[in-house]
């Protein structure tokens, strides 16, 4: 068998570059830690723009946790693709994986209930705290929501013969329940949260179809990937997501901001959800006023359905 050992010592292989659109093959399994130690312990032998990326990593890691892959790709002048790349390189799935092994490194593991959380808070203390995350929350979001892009939303959903929701994940429960209020309210409505179903359902949209996509991130490749097929197929995209860059911009025509607090090793955090459930709530209303008497009828003869339900 032929050697790969040198007279003056082993050959240190060099990494290869990697597809970013394909998973990396027999790439070495993700440890829960030490994700800072693997990335000085490759960056002799990176390519330049791996190496910048490798470096803004380095130095911001903290910052990271918190940013979209398209702002990480943006501060280290490179690619997503290439961000995505140099992740699989470290052994991760993707830039969310890497996120999730830097908080490891950085957060107390009481972090990953809640950030705000210590050890030996008592009852009382952990209420307050949560209770207060979640009223920031709201209180940051309302800062940010756009009246204008509101309305053009509101303005959508009314020229549109129905609309589709979209969630995967700790979003789909929000896409659920904004499907439920605008049927309430008489807009036909349907929710999808089977990725392969909304790749299919979004590429059979058109014009008179307007389309809401709720992601937390942005960053989540089965939403992106609906919503584009959306786009592409003529309908209108209107998307509820966190303040900040991410992919999923380019393919909404109306973007609904979101201010939440949350990082991606709490993977079922509130904050992201109760932000999203008033951006839905508000849209609702607005769309409900914009068409009152026929909202009102509908309400009200959905009530009288509803009742039987009730002892």
């Amino acid at each position: 068998m032929p050697s790969t050992t040198k007279k003056r010592g082993v050959q240190k292989p060099r990494m290869k570059q990697a597809d970013p659109a394909a998973k990396p093959e027999h790439s070495p399994t993700l440890s829960p830690s030490g994700m800072l130690e693997r990335i000085a312990a490759t960056k002799a032998d990176l390519p330049p723009t791996a190496s910048r990326i490798a470096d803004f990593i380095s130095a911001h890691p903290a910052e990271v946790v918190h940013m979209s892959v398209t702002e990480v790709a943006e501060r280290a002048g490179a690619s997503e693709g290439s961000v995505v790349a140099f992740c699989q390189q470290l052994g991760a799935r993707g830039f969310q994986q890497l996120k999730i092994a830097l908080a490891r490194d950085l957060v107390q593991p009481v972090q990953f209930i809640h950030e705000d959380l210590k050890r030996n808070d008592d009852v009382a203390t952990v209420v307050e705290k949560i209770f207060q995350s979640n009223l920031q929350a709201l209180q940051d979001t309302r800062k940010v929501v756009d009246s204008a892009k509101m309305a053009a939303a509101v303005k959508a959903i009314l020229q549109a013969d129905r609309v589709e929701v979209y969630g995967i994940g700790s979003a789909a429960p929000v896409a659920e329940d904004a499907n439920y209020r605008l049927l309430r309210i008489g807009i036909e409505s349907k929710v999808v949260l089977d990725s392969h179903v909304q790749a299919i359902s979004a590429s059979l949209t058109g014009p008179h179809v307007a389309v809401l996509t709720i992601s937390h991130s942005g960053s989540t490749h089965e939403t992106i990937a609906a919503t584009r097929l959306a786009k592409e197929a003529g309908a209108t995209t209107i998307c509820i997501s966190n303040f900040g860059k991410s992919p999923i911009q380019r393919y909404c025509d109306i973007m609904l901001h979101t201010m939440a607090k949350e990082t991606s090793f709490r993977t079922e955090a509130m904050t992201s959800r109760i932000a999203q459930l008033a951006i839905v709530d508000a849209l609702v209303c607005c769309v409900a006023l914009a068409k009152y008497d026929n909202a009102v009828a509908t309400i009200t003869k959905t009530f009288e359905v509803l009742s039987i339900k009730r002892a």
